[in-house]
């Protein structure tokens, strides 16, 4: 499933947007947006989606994301049941950042917390007990003292030790980011040949080094092992072929390059921390709350005057003049 697209529209008098919702609610589907976002749960259990990462989450739950990761958190709530406030959301764009290290050096310390954030940073409950009044009254904090609230905010998340990295680095990998053509051919090959017998020799030669000189390559460029690496992509692509409901689990454990139903069973256990059959039931439960949500929206639940608009993916975004001050 594709995410949509959310657009933010922050006032045009700050520099970030505060805002709280209940749930079921319009924007509780999979989607993305090219903003930062802090996400604190303060109401209800469920599931949690950050990249390809699946997870349980309860109260507390506090999540970093970076620019355009897909994300969404579903509810256990009985149908017809709504949560008057479910999660508080800080939203703040590139522009912002790039403001902040222009104008402030020290602000060069927030900088690797953010590059984190590509793949979602979830922290623990000392840290969550120490964010949340501080994300409650910046709820209705103006002028200077949401600039106050929100720094404090960043330099408790800056310095938390409980804190750990959700989407797989392979989810992260984007290839045009690497330093080389080498890298990137490599990288393109193995893409387009997961079905396929992957050697790490073959990759090698491909490269034009010896396989020590190419694992130790690898491995710098990418973060994992060739192996692990082939078998994280293997799993990404596995997950996308889950969501289709035509393909049976052992279609897919073919389809992804695994040579028998047992090993994909086992390496997807590994890296994903439940078997296919559960993730596809998940992943139906993560595209069920589109439905929801929508159908939320019909019945004016969760209106408010500052909303977040969703776009399906492929649309246009409208320009900035579309959105008046709120």
């Amino acid at each position: 499933m594709q995410p949509d697209l959310e657009l933010v529209a922050v006032r045009r008098d700050e520099s970030f947007k505060v805002w709280s919702h209940g749930y079921p609610y319009r924007t509780v589907r999979w989607h993305f947006h090219p903003e930062y976002e802090i996400h604190l749960i303060v109401a209800t259990t469920g599931k949690m989606f950050v990249g390809d990462h699946i997870s349980s989450y309860t109260p507390g739950n506090l999540v970093l994301m970076g620019p355009n990761l897909p994300h969404n958190w579903v509810s256990d709530v009985p149908e017809g049941e709504t949560i008057a406030q479910r999660n508080l959301v800080v939203q703040f764009g590139q522009e912002f950042v790039s403001s902040c290290v222009d104008s402030f050096p020290e602000w060069r310390q927030v900088e690797a917390l953010l590059a984190d954030s590509r793949r979602g940073v979830l922290f623990g409950a000392a840290t969550s007990a120490a964010i949340k009044p501080l994300f409650l009254e910046l709820l209705n904090a103006r002028g200077l003292r949401r600039l106050v609230l929100f720094m404090s905010m960043l330099e408790i998340l800056m310095n938390a030790e409980d804190r750990e990295a959700l989407a797989s680095p392979a989810y992260q990998a984007d290839p045009t980011s690497f330093a080389s053509t080498r890298i990137n051919h490599v990288l393109s090959y193995i893409g387009k040949n997961l079905a396929n017998d992957l050697r790490e020799s073959d990759l090698a030669q491909l490269a034009g080094q010896s396989v020590s000189a190419f694992s130790r390559y690898f491995r710098r460029h990418t973060g994992l092992p060739f192996v692990q690496y082939v078998n994280r992509m293997r799993i990404n692509l596995a997950c996308q072929l889950l969501t289709d409901g035509e393909l049976s689990v052992t279609d897919i454990c073919f389809k992804a390059g695994f040579n028998n139903l047992s090993n994909f069973n086992r390496q997807f256990l590994a890296v994903k921390g439940m078997a296919p059959s559960k993730f596809r039931r998940y992943q139906q439960l993560n595209d069920a709350s589109r439905d929801a949500s929508e159908q939320a929206a019909a019945r004016g639940v969760g209106i408010d005057d500052a909303p977040a608009i969703v776009l399906a993916p492929g649309l246009p975004r409208p320009a900035a003049a579309a959105y008046p001050p709120t």
